[in-house]
């Protein structure tokens, strides 16, 4: 067995103690088994797209490059396609709704789109990703009364503490409005995560470090990390085109997640270390040429060469 790490977290088979909390690992000692996310697209859209707070979306978004288009089908269909895959006996799956704002919509369709969700014994888990301000109360209650069947994660799109931040990549809300969400998601039986970009239009590591230093005091549940990338199609690729944006490098994207984690509780999940894209060929920049997990050794080697750990700078420890 390996040695509990410095969140409590167990080791991998070599017993080295991991230097953040990982969500594999959290998962299995939550269920007892391997869980598994099946992706689901209900095909909904943003108030930012459809003309409700602005059009065109996020200046970074094209959803094609990171999340399976499902077409036409239903998500009791997706779902059913997912679990007919090959799979090992015991895995248990969450049932993850991931592009667009899966709150934004009627609460009767909600119900509908999460009890088929969910319908499977193997689903343990519903995890909802959307925008803070599409969080009204009587979704919430909907997301609430899910509790009782499954663990339920709302995960709300940060992406950073700072409101000019927000309104140059057309966030279309303020840092306020997450803040709220969060509050009024606390005490319901709701786990909390955020996604954060690094790297963002104008942001210093001062700036990131800031909305580390914010989600930490809010105590969300989860947290994930994504490095900006440029997507072909997006509002950010004429910027780069031009030469008005810069990408960070793998060897820049390092140091910076691991300031940030110090700066996080070390009872904060991290869901994710860096952004993937579906369809590489849709990515302009960067083409960074590490694999995903050569990123994620390379964190870890990071964390190892301070002597530190997630957390090491939280006030929560």
């Amino acid at each position: 067995m390996g040695r509990t790490g410095p969140m409590g977290s167990t080791g991998g088979a070599a017993g080295v103690a991991w230097p953040y909390r990982r969500l594999s690992e959290y998962l299995r000692r939550r269920f007892g088994a391997r869980v598994r996310k099946i992706p689901l697209d209900a095909g909904l859209t943003c108030p930012n797209r459809d003309g409700t707070k602005g059009v065109g979306g996020c200046a970074y978004c094209v959803d094609e490059t990171f999340s399976p288009s499902a077409g036409r089908r239903s998500v009791a269909e997706q779902v059913a396609a997912a679990l007919a895959r090959p799979r090992k006996p015991g895995d248990r799956f969450i049932a993850y709704f991931q592009p667009a704002s899966n709150t934004y919509a009627p609460v009767d369709r909600l119900r509908e789109m999460y009890d088929q969700a969910v319908s499977a014994p193997e689903v343990v888990a519903l995890a909802v990703g959307t925008r803070p301000d599409c969080a009204p109360d009587p979704v919430l209650d909907l997301l609430q009364s899910y509790t009782g069947r499954v663990d339920v994660w709302v995960e709300y799109g940060l992406q950073s503490a700072h409101d000019r931040t927000l309104a140059r990549i057309n966030r279309g809300h303020g840092f306020a409005e997450f803040a709220d969400a969060v509050e009024r998601t606390r005490g319901r039986g709701l786990r909390i995560g955020a996604h954060v970009i690094l790297g963002l239009p104008g942001e210093t590591r001062q700036d990131m470090m800031e909305t580390a230093g914010r989600l930490d005091a809010l105590s969300v549940d989860a947290v994930k990390l994504h490095h900006l990338y440029v997507a072909r199609g997006s509002a950010l690729e004429p910027e780069y085109a031009a030469g008005r944006l810069r990408v960070l490098s793998e060897a820049e994207y390092v140091p910076l997640a691991c300031d940030f984690m110090e700066r996080l509780s070390q009872n904060v999940v991290m869901d994710r270390l860096i952004g993937e894209s579906l369809r590489p060929e849709m990515v302009v920049a960067p083409r960074w040429t590490w694999s995903k997990a050569q990123v994620i050794q390379a964190i870890v080697d990071e964390f190892r060469r301070r002597g530190t750990a997630q957390g090491a700078r939280s006030r929560k420890g």
